[in-house]
């Protein structure tokens, strides 16, 4: 790969930092990553790749704001700038936000004292009502539902939540509650929530978005795709127009099987004319309820 800079589109971004910079470092056989990346806010990069490739560890590198102090060698740059000691390891107002594949609730609250507890905790209530009591729950929880197929209410116990209203809760409070800028999230796809839905709620707030994900729909929904193998970045890859419109097609698809999913789930017999229906796209309702 040759060195080279890319940039995706501008933004403003939230907690002070408007950019972050990945300059390359190694792979798994020592080979240089010959590369600089900025991302700004706003964007979304994807990362794709075999299972154990090093996806994972590269979102790692970003999680603790890598100095070459890493087993991958990269470096991060914050607006340009190496960040300092208290912003790599200060626990308040981090930088970096993490969604992880698995969120389980171990605390005795409800949504309602989660959110509260949360905004308390960042001393919000001097940025106006939005960001506190009962509009600052009102807005997250509504986010959230529009997310999950099983909607939660305000009362319910985070201990209760399913794993697709657990994500779609965190992905709402972490875009409307948290003032970290980057957001890390792996394989959104297993999460149980609208993924173009998550995408467009955290950039709406002009988050930075990194994505680890094997769903080529979602691939396709960033400005621009890393492809990683043996531990090391080989290509970026720049959403082209013609992936654009793939995306769309594969996201209507993609739609369809979601739908069958929940008629299954409803007791629905799917013994219709499947060709006819992926081809033409007549209704999955009206074939299986006829």
């Amino acid at each position: 790969m040759s060195n080279t800079n890319y940039a995706v589109p501008d933004g403003e971004a939230k907690g002070g930092v408007h950019s972050i910079t990945i300059i390359g470092g190694h792979d798994k056989d020592g080979l240089p990553e010959d590369f600089t990346l900025t991302l700004e806010a706003g964007g979304i990069l994807c990362v794709v790749g075999p299972t154990g490739a090093g996806k994972s560890r590269f979102l790692e590198d970003i999680g603790c704001l890598a100095q070459g102090d890493t087993p991958t060698g990269r470096r991060l740059l914050l607006d340009g700038r190496e960040p300092s000691q208290e912003q790599r390891y200060s626990l308040d107002g981090r930088l970096v936000a993490q969604l992880s594949q698995n969120m389980n609730f171990i605390m005795d609250l409800t949504v309602e004292e989660f959110i509260l507890m949360h905004a308390e905790s960042r001393n919000l209530a001097s940025l106006g009502e939005d960001f506190s009591g009962p509009r600052l729950v009102e807005r997250i929880v509504t986010a959230a539902n529009r997310l999950t197929g099983e909607a939660l209410s305000a009362g319910t116990a985070v201990t209760q939540l399913s794993g697709g209203q657990s994500r779609s809760l965190m992905i709402a409070d972490t875009a409307l509650l948290s003032p970290s800028p980057v957001v890390l999230i792996d394989e959104l796809e297993n999460a149980g929530v609208d993924r173009r839905g998550a995408l467009e709620l955290l950039v709406g707030e002009d988050k930075i978005v990194l994505v680890s994900t094997h769903d080529p729909v979602l691939a396709l929904l960033g400005q621009r795709r890393i492809c990683i193998h043996r531990g090391g970045v080989r290509r970026i890859i720049e959403t082209s127009p013609a992936e654009r419109r793939n995306a769309v097609l594969m996201g209507e698809l993609s739609g369809k099987f979601l739908a069958l999913r929940d008629l299954l789930r409803e007791g629905a017999v799917l013994d219709f004319d499947m060709e006819t229906f992926f081809l033409e796209g007549i209704s999955v309702k009206e074939r299986s309820l006829s």
